[in-house]
């Protein structure tokens, strides 16, 4: 079997076909319409309101931790996190 390198129809994907370019539809028609609008359904919007990073982050309770990392009065007990990784390791695999 021979494999030909210049194959006029190169694999997309696994596919044969053409080869992409980088016009697609919106910018073929000429450019003004490339904005479209999207109505959200109220799960789409409840799951981008869930997305929402800045609610949680406390940043007083970040600070808190901060400062007491740093002055020394934060004890970390490396024995009792690597027995709460394990119980979460030992709960996924059930």
């Amino acid at each position: 079997m021979k494999i030909n390198t210049s194959s006029s129809s190169p694999l997309i994907n696994g596919v044969p076909g053409n080869t992409r370019h980088d016009s697609s539809p919106a910018q073929a028609g000429g450019g003004a319409k490339n904005r479209a609008d999207v109505d959200l359904s109220p799960a789409a919007r409840q799951l981008a309101a869930l997305n929402d990073d800045s609610a949680d982050v406390r940043a007083e309770r970040v600070q808190q931790i901060r400062d007491a990392l740093a002055s020394g009065e934060l004890k970390i007990d490396a024995g009792r996190i690597a027995d709460s990784l394990l119980a979460s390791v030992r709960d996924l695999l059930k």
